[in-house]
């Protein structure tokens, strides 16, 4: 992989890591480290979306953000909820739940997010691009 692309996605990550650990803080009032990993994980997925699916409607662009992310919830619900016990948070009062790390209003919430993240990253992306040509 060229250094650009890895700068780029580097840069991805940042964008995505803060502005969902920033998302978090202003919804609930805190966060945890370990949801900067998964904000940047889904903000550079959110570039690929937009690269690969360029064509595609943003309802359906925002279903496959959605889908990712409560793939990434569930991981590191897993990972940081229920090995590590560090209870970063707890859906298993909420409808539609499984395990207590994923439910279903959080994936609906994923979507609308996904609306909004998925062109913002589209347009990091490019301009990323223009600026390593």
């Amino acid at each position: 992989m060229k250094m650009e692309k890895v700068k780029n996605r580097m840069l991805l990550f940042g964008v995505g890591a803060f502005g969902y650990g920033l998302i978090e803080v202003l919804w609930r009032g805190y966060t945890h480290w370990s949801m900067l990993g998964a904000g940047g994980i889904c903000f550079m997925f959110f570039g690929a979306i937009s690269e690969k699916f360029k064509k595609a409607g943003l309802l359906f662009k925002s279903l496959i953000g959605s889908g990712f992310i409560t793939a990434i919830e569930f991981i590191f619900g897993v990972i940081f909820n229920l090995i590590l016990k560090k209870n970063v948070w707890d859906y298993s009062k909420m409808p539609l739940n499984v395990v207590g790390q994923i439910c279903a209003p959080y994936s609906c919430l994923w979507v609308l997010l996904s609306l909004v993240g998925i062109p913002f990253a589209g347009r990091v992306n490019k301009r990323l691009q223009k600026e390593n040509q």
